[in-house]
């Protein structure tokens, strides 16, 4: 497995061509999965910006060449997200997975949004911008069962705990955490989120200045079910590469079973994603 780890920004040709470099480079490494950023192949904090990126997800022409560099490598591509506009016109936050064929095999439009002040003049407002998904969703993938969510998600453990009663043995947490957020939390909560569910956790993050003022932290992860850090980036743009024995997950949760143990306090809003879905269900 490989992740990339991105500086993406307001180019989508730059950016097309950076993702396009990864996925050569994992090919040429045997990887059976290559993984990206949220956002990577448009980023940009600007409002006018993304309204002029933005495009239906039908005939959407960003998708149509991500499909044609996983065919291209013949690799199977997951992008950690892409901004796009959904039937009902309204913009989302939608992670795609590609096999190695370049079909489209399942999406996730991101359920919780960020909505936070964290000082300073630091403030994030997605649900102004974005509708939120409804559905978590876990899809076959590498000879694995993949968990689909979105950085924000990473705080909300319900979704994850979701997920791996459905079956996912590897999770995904594709990011543009913050560089206040991602120094105080990023590692610790990925760490929990492994532990807590007995799964792999793959975190692919954004990374450096992004312009318009937007920075994010990087650090990205691949995470055992048993909460060790195999592999770890810093903060420039690189790639992580790892082999992933799914064979701890089965050991992990034998040894540790309370991610299936019925609880007996449940939040009244713990379930967050009450279906799963494939994409074009």
């Amino acid at each position: 497995m490989v992740l990339g780890q991105m500086t993406s920004r307001d180019d989508v040709a730059h950016n097309l061509s950076t993702i396009d470099q990864i996925t050569a480079e994992a090919k040429a490494l045997d990887a059976d999965l290559v993984a990206f950023p949220e956002m990577a192949p448009f980023f940009s904090h600007d409002r006018a910006a993304l309204e002029a990126f933005v495009t239906p997800f039908q005939g959407n022409g960003t998708v149509a060449a991500l499909s044609k560099i996983a065919a291209k490598h013949a690799i199977n591509l997951w992008i950690g997200s892409l901004a796009t506009r959904n039937t009902d016109g309204r913009i989302v936050n939608r992670t795609l997975v590609f096999d190695r064929s370049g079909a489209l095999v399942s999406y996730y439009d991101k359920i919780h949004l960020f909505d936070v002040d964290l000082g300073e003049g630091e403030r994030y407002g997605e649900s102004r911008t974005y509708a939120a998904g409804d559905q978590a969703v876990v899809c076959d993938i590498a000879g694995a069962r993949l968990g689909l969510t979105i950085c924000y998600d990473l705080r909300f453990p319900s979704l994850y705990r979701h997920l791996a009663h459905a079956g996912a043995d590897i999770i995904g947490v594709p990011a543009a955490f913050t560089r206040p957020t991602g120094k105080a939390h990023w590692e610790v909560m990925l760490r929990a989120r492994a532990i807590e569910t007995g799964a792999f956790v793959i975190a692919p993050a954004q990374c450096g200045d992004h312009g318009n003022g937007r920075k994010t932290w990087g650090h990205s992860m691949i995470i055992d079910p048993w909460g060790n850090i195999i592999a770890a980036a810093g903060d420039e743009p690189t790639h992580l590469h790892a082999e992933i024995d799914l064979t701890a997950v089965d050991h992990a949760r034998k040894k540790m079973p309370a991610w299936n143990t019925p609880s007996s306090f449940m939040p009244a809003k713990a379930a967050i994603a009450p279906a799963l879905k494939a994409a074009g269900e």
